[in-house]
């Protein structure tokens, strides 16, 4: 068996484009994959059409060969970014391939499964209000009402102290920004209860002093975690900032981790509590099974970082029914109405647990004609830099 081609859609996403892939072979054996990132996505697509170039005439059986080669060979681009999203697309597609043509799930490639109903915890359920209080609490409880026993957000973002034009460049909050945040944080609590994970991001931005300061202040609402307090670039900083932090507060960080080579340091250190890996970054599902191997090693919880698309969902919920040492994974509880409509079996999401199939490979294929009517959105807007 040959591979002969790989497609590659960049379809338009609730949060992200999607880029997606689908390999071809000459026995007419095909699987599928998602490698999105965000910004660039057009970087992400253009590097997986060159990946899929690079793996044509060879086995795709041969998974783990193909990933260590890819690896290799585009490392002189360096070992992180668009070239690894590429590799993490083409992985999962090559697993599900497999997974297909062995007719088994890809979490029995993966090593048999622990379970098959995946906990969740919601994501982007506050969408459809405002940023006061009181929206966030009304929204909140609609994710408790769906069954979701787990929910994250970034109570900073509102404020748009980075996210908008006025670039506040030493990554602080003003007194008023501090208090909303904490309103905003109080209010959720207060709406979901004592009982349910309530998980904080701070997209690393804000500076040291301000990240512990609102650490503080929030600790003694119940934060299941406190989401990257500081960038992935130095685990040096990591572990200062972690010695900094109330003892009762949990560091989950992970999502622009790359390979379990991104992840040793942060392990080794004994930085975090959880790790979030995401699957279309990190090196699609193969690597995501060693990092959390290793993790395991270190007695760390996987979380999956997950705001992308149903590909990737699936593959996140196949690589978590196969480890011990799983937490949650994350899931977009709002999202374009064509996310089920661009798989061929619908997302089986009950109760807040996704329900995997036993169905080969992920499961699913790719209804090609829904992909293209839902084309990825190339142009920049240029008051702020972001795809729209």
């Amino acid at each position: 068996m040959k591979i002969t081609h790989v497609d590659v859609w960049l379809v338009e996403g609730v949060k992200y484009n999607w880029t997606m892939l689908k390999i071809h072979t000459d026995t007419g054996h095909t699987g599928v994959g998602e490698a999105t990132n965000w910004p660039g996505a057009p970087i992400v697509e253009a590097a997986a059409k060159h990946i899929g170039e690079r793996v044509i005439g060879l086995d795709p059986m041969r998974t783990d060969f193909i990933w260590t080669k890819l690896y290799r060979d585009l490392n002189w681009l360096g070992p992180f970014g668009a070239s690894m999203c590429a590799i993490s697309g083409l992985d999962m597609a090559l697993l599900d391939l497999k997974g297909k043509v062995l007719g088994v799930p890809c979490y029995e490639l993966l090593g048999g499964a622990f379970r098959n109903e995946i906990p969740l915890y919601a994501n982007y359920w506050f969408t459809g209000g405002g940023h006061s209080p009181d929206d966030y609490a009304r929204q909140a409880k609609v994710v408790m009402d769906d069954g979701f026993t787990g929910l994250k957000f970034d109570p900073f973002a509102h404020t748009n102290y980075l996210y908008g034009t006025d670039l506040n460049t030493n990554l602080s909050l003003t007194q008023e920004m501090q208090d909303k945040a904490y309103d905003v944080t109080k209010a959720v609590r207060d709406a979901i209860g004592p009982g349910t994970d309530m998980m904080i991001e701070t997209h690393a931005m804000m500076n040291g002093q301000m990240a512990v300061k609102m650490a503080e202040r929030l600790a003694p609402l119940g934060m299941t975690w406190y989401e990257e307090p500081a960038g992935p670039e130095n685990a040096n900083t990591l572990r200062a900032l972690r010695d900094r932090l109330p003892g009762n507060v949990s560091i989950c960080v992970g999502e622009r981790h790359y390979t379990r080579h991104g992840f040793r340091p942060v392990l080794e250190q004994h930085i975090c509590d959880i790790i979030m890996p995401d699957i279309t970054r990190c090196g699609g599902p193969s690597e995501m099974k060693r990092i959390a191997t290793m993790a395991e090693a270190y007695n760390v919880l996987v979380a999956p970082h997950n705001p992308n698309g149903p590909l990737s969902t699936l593959a996140s919920a196949h690589v978590c029914a196969s480890i011990p040492n799983f937490f949650r994974c994350e899931f977009m509880k709002n999202d374009v109405p064509w996310r089920d409509e661009v798989i061929t079996h619908p997302l089986d999401v009950r109760d807040g647990h996704l329900h995997l199939s036993d169905r080969p490979g992920l499961g699913v294929d790719l209804v090609e004609e829904e992909l293209a009517k839902h084309p990825g959105i190339r142009e920049l807007d240029a008051k702020d830099n972001f795809y729209v």
